[in-house]
């Protein structure tokens, strides 16, 4: 049983006639008929009455199988419609991954541009560690997953999108944020909270070589604290910390955070947007799209909008466009 023939079945109990359906699926009236004897020798029975010459009444079998053939080719129709709307990005589904940073600081504005655009895209966002949205990606829980460095697996593939930058925080009442800079063993001295350091991660190394360097081990009170908690509790004279710049942007605008320049620490985060390298999604394509506009607006734009007081240096690292947010002294 095709779908073709329960059209031309359709159209004859609906047209009256055999040459009618023909006109109206563009078939001739042996292909009609021709069909109609499939069917019917298919399902073992008739499908019309033939008592009376040229009338087209249908037997029992023949009700039900028009009952149920409008209904596929109805389905059809429609599956038809919504594919078509995937394709031209009027429907669809997203699913997303970032670590806490990312989808506090810079999802929801990629999100804006995006939904903007293509406001029938739904999108499923997942916050977590980056080995746990690596494995969702390879899995194909995830199509795109938003992470503060690159992956070295071979079957993803990532496209670069900002860079950002780690830096130290302490409340506006710290002996810290009325000095232009510290050093980082003035940092020993210090309760120091930092994030997970249980995820081996480029920056986390950097951080525990700078220490190690000058001699100066560091006192952590804090440990795999969220970057919010972090914040809160730097703002209530608890300790000082490291969180991503891109973070803490309205709370050092509004004066509720200080951000400290750090004599020998330079911790530059990438941000990246990775994905698997077999085919993506139409949606995962245009949100792509979207991040690297969204990237190369930063760079183009002088004063970054993520950073509002900040300026943005281009440097030359293996992507072409990559931005480097940096901090004015």
């Amino acid at each position: 049983m095709e779908l073709m023939q329960l059209e031309m079945f359709v159209a004859v109990v609906e047209e009256g006639s055999v040459r009618a359906a023909a006109e109206r699926v563009f078939r001739s009236q042996p292909a009609v008929s021709i069909a109609i004897s499939k069917l019917e020798r298919e399902f073992e029975t008739p499908l019309f009455d033939r008592s009376k010459r040229h009338e087209y009444c249908l037997t029992q079998a023949g009700e039900t199988l028009y009952t149920q053939a409008r209904r596929m080719l109805s389905l059809r129709s429609e599956t038809i419609s919504v594919v078509e709307d995937i394709r031209n990005l009027r429907l669809g589904r997203l699913r997303i991954g970032a670590n806490e940073s990312i989808s506090l600081h810079l999802l929801p504005k990629l999100s804006q541009s995006f939904m903007t655009e293509h406001p029938g895209i739904r999108m499923e966002v997942k916050c977590e560690r980056s080995k746990i949205l690596l494995a969702a990606l390879k899995n194909r829980k995830l199509d795109i997953a938003l992470l503060s460095f690159r992956p070295e697996d071979k079957e993803l593939d990532a496209k670069f999108i900002m860079q950002d930058e780690l830096v130290l925080i302490t409340s506006p009442t710290h002996a810290f944020a009325c000095k232009q800079r510290v050093h980082i063993q003035d940092l020993s001295e210090e309760s120091l909270m930092v994030m997970d350091v249980s995820e081996p991660s480029p920056w986390h190394r950097k951080i525990a070589d700078a220490f190690l360097q000058f001699k100066a081990p560091p006192h952590l009170s804090v440990e795999n604290a969220p970057i919010e908690t972090i914040k809160k509790m730097v703002a209530l004279g608890l300790g000082v910390g490291f969180v991503p710049l891109m973070s803490v942007c309205d709370e050092k605008e509004s004066g509720e955070l200080a951000v400290v320049e750090v004599d020998g620490f330079n911790v530059e985060r990438t941000v990246w947007l990775a994905h698997r390298c077999a085919i993506q999604s139409l949606a995962a394509k245009a949100f792509t799209q979207t991040a690297a506009a969204f990237g190369e607006e930063l760079r183009g734009r002088g004063p970054s909008i993520m950073m509002r007081d900040a300026k943005t240096v281009p440097t030359d690292t293996q992507p072409g466009n990559a931005l480097l947010v940096k901090r004015q002294a």
